[in-house]
């Protein structure tokens, strides 16, 4: 029946207008309005279609916000990021022997490739928090957000819990310095940040309103 119907609708022609309906070939323009007539299927809804069967409200969660919206936590975790991704390139380590230099997370990236991890996470960090423009979508960014924090977290604790061993012939004398502790206490933070991306739900604004008592109920 639903395909027969079908069939019957695609055959059918009308005004842009006021919608009289003819058959296929019946007629080519409207006698009322004068308009060309459309294949039936390629008009959109009328008006009183529209309004007995209205387009379903976005909820407010879903609803993108400005690309420059700061708030819920999203300018938070951005400024965590770049600190982060700057930090990176910070002296981590100062090396007293066997020579003397300073070596940042960049530096000791290019010798210990895993390293790596941290700068490519706050990296990617940045774009994943800008591009989650509705609640909805930074609640649902959490997980991925404080697993990046977690991973750069888990590069300085093995970083300062590994050294370097010295031996007889080759003594090694270091010192962690500014950055990698400044790593660490961004990654620490940015996983409490996490867990607050996006904020709480708000109820919907109909369940706000305290009824006086004498609305009439549908």
């Amino acid at each position: 029946m639903r395909y027969a119907c079908a069939s019957v609708m695609s055959g059918l022609v009308a005004c842009p207008f006021c919608r009289q309906m003819f058959a296929a070939g019946e007629a080519q323009t409207c006698p009322e309005c004068g308009l060309g007539l459309s294949p039936l299927s390629k008009l959109p809804a009328s008006h009183d279609a529209q309004m007995e069967e209205p387009d379903e409200p976005v909820p407010a969660d879903m609803q993108p916000l400005p690309w420059t919206y700061a708030g819920r936590g999203r300018a938070v975790l951005f400024g965590l990021a770049a600190c982060g991704l700057i930090a990176f390139f910070t002296p981590w380590v100062r090396e007293l022997a066997p020579e003397i230099g300073e070596l940042s997370g960049f530096d000791l990236a290019r010798k210990l490739p895993w390293t790596w991890a941290s700068g490519v996470a706050w990296f990617v960090m940045i774009p994943l928090v800008i591009s989650r423009r509705s609640i909805s979508k930074m609640r649902g960014a959490r997980v991925a957000v404080g697993f990046l924090a977690g991973i750069v977290l888990t590069v300085v604790c093995v970083r300062l819990g590994v050294a370097p061993s010295s031996s007889r012939f080759r003594p090694v004398r270091l010192e962690w310095t500014y950055g990698i502790w400044a790593t660490g206490l961004l990654s620490i933070t940015t996983l409490i940040a996490a867990g607050l991306f996006g904020g709480k739900l708000e109820a919907p604004a109909t369940a706000q309103q305290h009824r006086r008592g004498d609305e009439v109920l549908h």
